[in-house]
């Protein structure tokens, strides 16, 4: 029996709809009829009560999030497509995902127990075509880049995600302490002195943070998801799962709880920058320090990234594009053959550029 499953149809011609970013709105590709979020998300929960089938897209309102309807608990689960039939297996973190068959948008009603609905969301700015193009760019100019990453057919696998965070606001007391030093030089006479004071500078605050950003899937590298912020938090809207269709999504599966010493590093290093500010010394070191959270309040969010996952020479490389401001980042190979070839491409001409003059020369 296949889990329940959310489909998205247009109900004007019931073709597949997808949520459009330059629209903000979600809109038919066949018909080109486009619906609010607000307007969709309520014709849909309409057509599931009706059906019977609210319970499972009741996820509550308790804040930060709140429980999904009780059901199947595997590793994998199996999901029919409404469009095709065809068995769509997902991992329990998938909550968004697209037929392979069919190419028709589905929401996946998570039966899981223990899992949260995600408060805020916010949705995607940048298409497709601007995460090909911004990729397109950064391959550009790269000439001992593998063939394999320019080829177009291998950037259209450019996939829309949504990454599950924790975003954290806290009041923080911190107290630093560090050994800092003074040099001056001055001669006396004939002789150079060089004078060195030592001091104990101690530096003791308190920050407010809003809205610390952590992803909270395992699936990615922390690095880059850091790398692609900053996200503009203004645009955080409430969750509906209208803005899915269209995009993959996963859940989280790092908890609050197991995300804070990253909070933590992150507190560190801010506070440590705020007081190192306030220093006036030649030179300074940490000597230690105390971190106090007076107050903190986690949400759960979806925020948008386009993502190339790809392997060469049995290494992973990964592209991240933020779907909102476009920032992106990766990290490129390097072909052996190419960088062998373009240093060929360089030496034969000197050389031969030598031997002439070498003749000329004779």
């Amino acid at each position: 029996m296949g889990s329940s499953v959310t489909e998205f149809k247009c109900p004007n011609c019931g073709a597949p709809l997808n949520f459009s970013p330059e629209d903000g709105e979600v809109k038919c590709e066949f018909c080109g009829s486009t619906f609010a979020v607000d307007v969709l998300e309520k014709l849909y929960a309409d057509a599931q009560a009706e059906a019977g089938n609210g319970s499972d897209i009741d996820w509550g309102q308790e804040t930060p999030g709140s429980q999904w309807a009780e059901g199947e608990e595997a590793a994998l689960q199996v999901f029919l497509c409404p469009s095709c039939g065809a068995e769509i297996i997902a991992d329990d973190n998938t909550i968004a995902t697209t037929c392979v068959y069919c190419g028709n948008p589905m929401v996946l009603n998570g039966r899981l127990s223990g899992t949260l609905k995600p408060d805020f969301i916010i949705p995607f700015r940048k298409t497709k075509d601007d995460a090909v193009t911004a990729l397109k760019k950064f391959y550009k100019g790269k000439r001992l880049l593998p063939k394999v990453f320019a080829d177009a057919n291998h950037i259209d696998e450019v996939k829309g995600i949504y990454v599950p965070f924790w975003l954290f606001d806290t009041d923080v007391e911190g107290r630093f302490v560090y050994d800092a030093t003074n040099t001056s030089m001055f001669s006396v006479g004939d002789k150079d002195i060089t004078k060195i004071d030592h001091y104990r500078a101690s530096r003791k605050g308190r920050m407010r943070f809003d809205k610390i950003p952590v992803d909270g899937s395992s699936k990615l590298e922390d690095r880059y998801m850091d790398a692609i912020e900053p996200f503009n938090y203004d645009e955080l809207v409430p969750f509906a799962t209208a803005y899915l269709p269209g995009y993959l999504a996963d859940k989280y599966d790092v908890d609050a709880d197991a995300s804070m010493d990253r909070v933590n590093e992150r507190l560190t290093g801010s506070l440590d920058i705020a007081f190192a500010s306030t220093l006036h010394y030649g030179e300074y070191h940490l000597k230690n320090k105390h971190i106090s959270i007076l107050e903190k309040n986690a949400c759960y969010a979806l925020l948008p990234v386009w993502m190339l996952t790809t392997r060469w020479k049995d290494e992973q490389y990964l592209f991240a594009m933020n779907g909102q401001t476009g920032r992106l980042v990766g990290e490129l190979p390097i072909s052996k053959g190419r960088a062998v070839g373009w240093f060929l491409g360089i030496t034969a001409p000197l050389s031969a550029i030598f031997l002439a003059l070498g003749a000329w020369l004779m």
